[in-house]
């Protein structure tokens, strides 16, 4: 007899519906699996017949023939065994009714029958809900992921005698709804153990950072060895602005396919803060690999990706945040696909000015030759550093800073006001896609950052004598318009200006040795 029924798969963050077809005929004992599987789901047939016997029901010793349609798509991971159980018990006529028609099924299959958690569920669910599709049988260990999601009828099932008896009308399937959740009555508990109040000093670079989180602007810090820059980048997330129920969804659906969600949450209520080791291979940061993963800047989506020690990675490697810097997106491009993954995130990287770390400071002596000097900064191109908004020189405090009773502003504070800031953002930006300054484009800049004739002026001069680009004189008017936005003022002004091209000469001043 012949079977249809309904699960889904995944190409990037997008679900897409794959049928599955069981045909069952005499002859000799066979079990075959078309359609474009991977090795996981080729191996689908041992762990199925295995299920299947261990839950009490009969194995049909028979040709079996399953086919996953559109047999043009690659299907990966294992999330389709329990379809493909559900479809040989009803091609067998073990299950008597055709409610099976009526829902979607994902889950992976134990050799004893219990239904084991998938990678992806939310991403799926999403593009099925968009779909049409109403009624999903999950796994019990993705409940948490799925409570989430709104006007969907999601079920959860610990193993497939449960979901047999369900389907023949032997049990009552409520009682395996998965209840929704509301993000809002989320307690989000902000777990960086880092403040701002606990580093000394470092006023300018504070500032920085604080315009940098209100807007949404990439940040480079360039100073001596232990001055404090790598503290200064793990207090960041400190005063980013809580994540919106839009964005965890973004995020929790790629940590979701990279297998990194936390399956007590469900969903990520932080925002991520990654920071690859400059060992880091492209595709670990850029994503790829034989399933096509998204990569360590897609992992920081609406999140930070700290790279600490800027120089020390490979060139190639810095160079490929080109284009997301730009974008907010990766195109990863293999033989078999191509995927988009998102990767719109904060860049916060910190340096040293040369291999010994002391070339420009204002009481330490560098040992560094000029070639040596230029070989380093090499390491970083001039469209990497123009692509960066902020540029800031950290150096060493002194001993009266170090070891002062002055109390430190703590990040609670600082969060108020980068709140107030973003608040101001997404009201300016309601009904588009912009959510931060620094995501604007040339039709929104040019709206949202007019300028009188006296910034005219001071912009005039500064884009002469600092010889800037298109691209940093768009970089300033949006520093200028977070800077105002912090104080709260409608039209950018003079002052709002020149503190925004301040923020744009540390690359003169090292790159032009």
């Amino acid at each position: 007899m012949l079977s249809k029924l309904k699960s889904l798969g995944l190409t990037g963050i997008e679900g897409f519906v794959v049928e599955i077809e069981t045909d069952i005929v005499g002859g000799v004992p066979h079990f075959e699996i078309v359609g474009l599987g991977d090795t996981a789901v080729k191996e689908a047939k041992d762990r199925v017949k295995s299920a299947i016997r261990n839950s009490g029901f009969e194995y049909p010793v028979k040709h079996i023939t399953i086919n996953l349609a559109p047999a043009d798509i690659k299907k990966e991971g294992p999330l389709y065994d329990l379809g493909i159980a559900v479809g040989i018990l009803s091609a067998s006529e073990q299950i008597v009714k055709k409610t099976y028609k009526d829902y979607v099924f994902l889950g992976e299959l134990s050799l004893d029958g219990t239904i084991k958690k998938v990678k992806g569920v939310l991403p799926m669910l999403i593009s099925a809900l968009k779909l049409g599709y109403k009624n999903v049988i999950i796994p019990k260990d993705n409940t948490e992921e799925a409570s989430y999601i709104a006007n969907m009828n999601i079920f959860a099932f610990s193993n497939l005698t449960e979901v047999i008896l369900v389907l023949n009308g032997e049990d009552d399937i409520n009682k395996f709804k998965v209840p929704t959740k509301k993000f809002e009555d989320i307690r989000l508990i902000n777990t960086n153990k880092l403040d701002f109040e606990n580093v000394k000093g470092q006023k300018m670079a504070k500032r920085a950072l604080e315009i940098a989180a209100a807007g949404g602007h990439n940040v480079i810090m360039i100073g001596p060895p232990g001055s404090g820059k790598s503290m200064l980048a793990k207090c960041f997330s400190g005063i980013l602005p809580n994540l919106t129920f839009d964005e965890a969804l973004e995020v929790t659906k790629i940590h979701s396919i990279a297998g990194e969600l936390d399956l007590k949450q469900g969903i990520i209520t932080e925002r991520p803060f990654r920071t690859p080791h400059h060992t880091a291979t492209a595709i670990s940061l850029t994503g790829g690999g034989p399933h096509s993963k998204p990569g360590e800047i897609s992992l920081a989506h609406n999140g930070v990706l700290f790279l600490d020690e800027f120089p020390e990675y490979s060139r190639h490697l810095i160079e490929t945040l080109r284009q997301p810097l730009e974008d907010g997106y990766i195109t990863v491009a293999r033989a078999q696909q191509t995927i988009t993954y998102p990767a719109s995130f904060t860049l916060i990287a910190s340096m040293n000015p040369c291999p010994c770390g002391n070339y420009g400071s204002k009481d330490r002596e560098c040992t560094c030759t000029p070639t040596q000097i230029h070989k380093y900064l090499s390491k970083l191109s001039g469209p990497i550093m123009d692509r960066i908004d902020i540029h800031v020189e950290v150096d060493n405090i002194t001993y009266k800073e170090l070891n002062g009773e002055n109390k430190e502003e703590s990040s609670a504070k600082i969060k108020e006001r980068v709140d107030k800031a973003r608040a101001i953002q997404l009201e300016r930006f309601k009904g588009t896609k912009t959510y931060c300054n620094a995501k604007m484009t040339v039709p929104q800049t040019k709206k949202f950052c007019k300028l009188s004739q006296d910034c005219q002026s001071l912009m005039e001069q500064a884009f002469q004598s600092l010889k800037l680009s298109a691209r940093a004189h768009d970089k300033i008017l949006k520093i200028a318009r977070t800077i105002a936005d912090l104080e709260g003022k409608e039209d950018i002004q003079p002052n709002h200006i020149a503190e925004a091209v301040s923020y744009r000469g540390l690359d003169r001043k090292y790159w032009n040795t």
